[in-house]
């Protein structure tokens, strides 16, 4: 973990969000410390995914507060959120599957003046110029991946976990400070885990926060320096790893008596 500074890289209050009037999440309030990797845990249905999709600007909550880094960003299109500083990540990866591996990270590049037709034909340096930077940058990213070898491979050719990893790239492109990563290691093999979960680690060195929801209890209480337990829409608990074991209402509602 890197201390980056005080104010948490994320803060949700009082969060509500219904669904014909059923509350997926109702009152959730909790921190996530900047620089920390915070792990989100809870049964099936306690409103995680909801959650994610709150603070990334899918939807909007009925009330409550977000706050990245101290900025209310409640109401904020998925682009501006992202703009701010989030980059996210899917259970299931969200990649182009007809364009090569090097193209999808291409792609998520943002503000490149080459795709406005005037610019590429008016600005034609800067457009050149920044085609390098970006070219540069996928070629960082992939070796950073190690995906290098599958550059120019078709993303449906990928496995389940070179999606993900494929995934976590298109996130880095945005370059953002707040990593949220749903189910990282689901449906993904040890090997290719333990890879994946060795470049989070890294991208958490550099300063970067990350926050992941993940069912595997285990790999939560290895890989986390701080945790947040959701039951049924509200925050059942918030504290260390250690903490969180020792939470007798945790283990009665989420770990089974175990």
């Amino acid at each position: 973990m890197t201390d980056v500074d005080s104010t948490p890289a994320l803060a949700v209050a009082d969060l509500v969000k219904t669904f014909g009037g059923i509350r997926a999440v109702d009152g959730t309030t909790f921190s996530v410390p900047a620089g920390s990797i915070t792990g989100l845990i809870g049964p099936n249905g306690a409103g995680k995914s909801t959650l994610f999709d709150l603070v990334t600007g899918v939807l909007t909550p009925d009330s409550g507060e977000i706050r990245l880094r101290g900025e209310d960003v409640v109401g904020r299109a998925p682009h501006e959120v992202a703009a701010a500083g989030v980059g996210r990540t899917f259970q299931t990866p969200k990649t182009f599957a007809g364009m090569s591996v090097a193209d999808n990270l291409a792609f998520a590049a943002t503000n490149q003046t080459g795709e406005s037709a005037l610019n590429a034909l008016f600005r034609g340096k800067t457009v050149a110029d920044e085609e390098r930077a970006v070219a540069e940058r996928v070629a960082e990213t992939l070796d950073f991946l190690d995906l290098s070898h599958l550059a120019d491979e078709y993303a449906r050719g990928l496995s389940g976990g070179q999606r993900k990893l494929l995934e976590l790239g298109r996130v880095l492109m945005l370059d953002p400070s707040l990593l949220m990563l749903d189910e990282p290691a689901a449906g993904v093999n040890p090997a290719l885990t333990e890879k994946l979960l060795e470049r989070v680690r890294a991208l958490n060195d550099e300063g970067r926060t990350v926050l992941f929801v993940e069912h595997d209890i285990d790999l939560v209480m290895r890989e986390c320096d701080h945790v947040v337990v959701m039951h049924n829409g509200a925050t059942l608990a918030t504290g260390t790893p250690e903490e969180i074991r020792a939470n007798d209402r945790v283990v009665d509602a989420y770990l089974g008596g175990g």
